[in-house]
C-alpha cells in the first residue's frame, strides 16, 4: 500500500469536508460525502471502501487509490479475570501503547494513549521515567477506540440502536494530552461528531498535569469533562512531585480551573491524587487542600500508588486513605477511592505498559544513577516485550 495515500482516520469533519472538496467534489456534497464516510468508519468499523455502499461506486474506487483507513495495529490483547481488557498496539518505529477498556454495571470505560511515552518526568510515574518518543497523530489516537470498539463488537458506540459497550472515553493513558494539543482535538471532535461516535461531552474526560495554555485553549475548542491531576497541596511539595508546576503554579492552575468552567458552570473539576505514605497523604495535606481547592466547584478522586521499581515512594495504607477521605468528605467534598481493576495483566492505574524508543535518554540517564537490578527495564522488540509498570495521571 502505497504511502502516500492520506489515512482517513487523521480527518475529523472539517478535514475530510476538506479532502473530498479536493476530490472535486462539489460545495455543499462534499459535507455529505463527509458525513456518510464517518459513519462506515466510525460507526460501522469498516476499512474496506467497497463496502460503503451508499457511496457513488466511482467514488469508491477513487477512494480505493487515494486513501486507507489504517488504525494502529493490535499487537496483543489481554484479558482480567474481573472483565478488564488491555490492547497493545504497534505505533511503529518500535514504539507501543496500551489501551484499557474497563467495564462497569452501568459504563463501560475506554482509557486511551495520547504520546509514546511522556516528557513530564513525574517523580511517580513510571511512564515519565522511560522517557518520551513522540506525539500520536490523529489516526493513532482514534484508532484505539476504533479498534477497541472492533475488539468488544460494539458496532455502534455511541448511535442511537443498540448497546452501547464504550459509553465513556477517558485520555488517561500514555503522555500528557494538552502537550499534544492540536491532535488530541480533532480526535475529541470525532468522539463528539453525531456521525462519528457520538459520546457527551461529559462523557469523554481529559486529564492534564495543568498545562494551563492548553487548558484555555480546551475550554474554547472542546470542553469535555477535565480531570487534573494535583498530587500535592502546596507549590513546594508539587514541584517535586510534578515539575511542570514549576512554569504554572498552583495560583495559575486553580485560576485556569475556574476559568475552564465559565463555559460550563454546572460542570465540576475532577481533582486526582495519588496517594503517597508519608509523602502528601497526612490530616494536614487534605485540610491544605481543601483550602486549595475552595474556589472550585469540584470532586477528588483518590489513587492508591502503584509500585514501580526505583521509584522511592510507596502505597498509603489503606486506613490512612480512608481517613484522608473522611477529612475531605466532612468538609462537604465528593471523594472517591479509584477502585484497582485489572491488576493481574498489569492494566490498573500505573501500570499501562507501553514500549518507547526514549529521544530524550531519560532512561539512559537513570539507569547510570541506579545500581543494576533482575528485572532491570531494557530496550527490547515490540514482540518480545516484557510489559513494565507505566503511569496514566
Amino acid at each position: 500500500m502505497s504511502q502516500d495515500k492520506v489515512n482517513l482516520l487523521d480527518l475529523d469533519a472539517a478535514g475530510l469536508a476538506a479532502f473530498f472538496s479536493r476530490l472535486g467534489e462539489t460545495p455543499g456534497r462534499e459535507r455529505m460525502r463527509a458525513r456518510q464516510v464517518m459513519r462506515w468508519m466510525h460507526q460501522g468499523g469498516i476499512d474496506d471502501f467497497s463496502l460503503m455502499t451508499d457511496v457513488a461506486k466511482t467514488l469508491r474506487e477513487r477512494l480505493g487509490d487515494v486513501a486507507r483507513v489504517l488504525p494502529p495495529a493490535l499487537v496483543r490483547d489481554s484479558a482480567s479475570d474481573d472483565g478488564t481488557r488491555k490492547f497493545l498496539f504497534d505505533v511503529g518505529s518500535g514504539n507501543a501503547i496500551e489501551t484499557v477498556f474497563i467495564p462497569e454495571d452501568r459504563r463501560g470505560t475506554l482509557c486511551i494513549s495520547s504520546q509514546a511515552g511522556c516528557a513530564l518526568d513525574c517523580a511517580f510515574c513510571s511512564t515519565g521515567k522511560q522517557g518520551f518518543n513522540r506525539n500520536l497523530t490523529v489516526a493513532e489516537i482514534i484508532g484505539q477506540l476504533w479498534q477497541a470498539s472492533r475488539l468488544l463488537g460494539d458496532g455502534k458506540i455511541g448511535g442511537d440502536s443498540g448497546e452501547r459497550i464504550i459509553s465513556n472515553v477517558v485520555m488517561m493513558g500514555m503522555g500528557e494530552p494538552l502537550a499534544n494539543l492540536e491532535n488530541v482535538i480533532s480526535a475529541l471532535r470525532l468522539m463528539l461528531d453525531d456521525h462519528a461516535y457520538g459520546l457527551s461531552r461529559r462523557r469523554v474526560t481529559v486529564s492534564t498535569s495543568g498545562i494551563v495554555p492548553g487548558m484555555d485553549r480546551l475550554r474554547e475548542e472542546c470542553p469535555v469533562a477535565l480531570a487534573v491531576s494535583l498530587h500535592a497541596p502546596n507549590d513546594a511539595l508539587r514541584d517535586r512531585l510534578v515539575p511542570i508546576n514549576r512554569k504554572y503554579p498552583l495560583a495559575q492552575l486553580m485560576a485556569a480551573c475556574q476559568r475552564y468552567l465559565e463555559r460550563a458552570p454546572r460542570d465540576f473539576i475532577t481533582f486526582e491524587y495519588v496517594m503517597l505514605d508519608g509523602v502528601n497523604d497526612r490530616d494536614g495535606d487534605a485540610r491544605e487542600l481543601l483550602a486549595l481547592t475552595r474556589d472550585v466547584p469540584c470532586k477528588f478522586n483518590l489513587i492508591p500508588f502503584n509500585p514501580f521499581p526505583h521509584s522511592g515512594f510507596r502505597r498509603s495504607a489503606p486506613e490512612r486513605i480512608r481517613r484522608f477521605a473522611d477529612i475531605m468528605m466532612a468538609a462537604g467534598l465528593v471523594t472517591t477511592t479509584r477502585k484497582t481493576r485489572g491488576d493481574d495483566i498489569d492494566a490498573a492505574c500505573g501500570q499501562l505498559a507501553g514500549q518507547v524508543q526514549d529521544r530524550t535518554q531519560r532512561t539512559q540517564r537513570a539507569q547510570r544513577t541506579q545500581p543494576a537490578a533482575a528485572g532491570a527495564r531494557r530496550t527490547i522488540p515490540i514482540q518480545k516485550q516484557r510489559e513494565e509498570d507505566a503511569c496514566c495521571h
